[in-house]
């Protein structure tokens, strides 16, 4: 696919996490006749504790989601300890973990429609998609970075609790989460998350935090 020409048409996305959108959005397209195709940002936990637990943990306003057999399988290859693996949502997806929600709808959803436009997803798709996006969370007005600033919060302090835990920013299908196989997991320190709370997780890439 690679040999098709250029590199990622979205700025500020690394040419690997648009490949690897670029796949998983094509694999899921056979079988979107038969189930709702819907793509946004999902964030991954891969956690030594229990999914109760780390639902009791996470802040206001974020929920826990239990991931697919398959995701959960994927990741505990990666982090073996891991006894809980889920998505962290603010209302159906986690965009507001690595993004600001814009007040004005449109310029909110740009950059999504990028996303969307590149990957050829078709209208019925796109509108799916941008449906679960517009979902939030019942909280009250917040900060624009707030939601980053309170993730990385519990980061710190769950990774004090339990231990070393992974984390995946995947952008594609809430159901599918495809991972580059060749490239190992990196790893960063709690207090690099708390002093980084936005760019300390790239997308595509499984981070441990120690």
């Amino acid at each position: 696919m690679r040999g098709e020409g250029g590199g990622c048409p979205i700025k500020g996305i690394s040419p690997e996490s648009w490949w690897l959108s670029r796949f998983t959005s094509n694999l899921l397209l056979l079988t979107s006749h038969f189930s709702p195709l819907t793509l946004c940002y999902f964030l991954y936990i891969a956690s030594p504790l229990t999914l109760s637990e780390v639902r009791s943990m996470l802040p206001t306003g974020m929920t826990a989601e239990l991931a697919s057999y398959s995701d959960q399988q994927s990741l505990k290859s990666l982090h073996p300890t891991a006894q809980t693996v889920a998505k962290v949502l603010v209302g159906r997806c986690s965009c507001d973990l690595v993004r600001p929600r814009l007040p004005d709808t449109r310029e909110d959803e740009r950059h999504l429609r990028q996303r969307y436009r590149a990957l050829e997803l078709d209208r019925a798709q796109t509108i799916e998609s941008l449906d679960r996006h517009r979902i939030r969370a019942r909280a009250g007005p917040v900060t624009p970075h707030h939601w980053p600033e309170t993730f990385a919060g519990f980061v710190a302090e769950h990774g004090r609790n339990a231990g070393p835990t992974l984390y995946v920013l995947h952008f594609g299908s809430a159901e599918s989460l495809v991972l580059n196989r060749g490239e190992p997991y990196t790893t960063v320190k709690a207090n690099d998350v708390r002093r980084n709370p936005r760019a300390w997780l790239a997308e595509g890439q499984p981070t441990l935090v120690r």
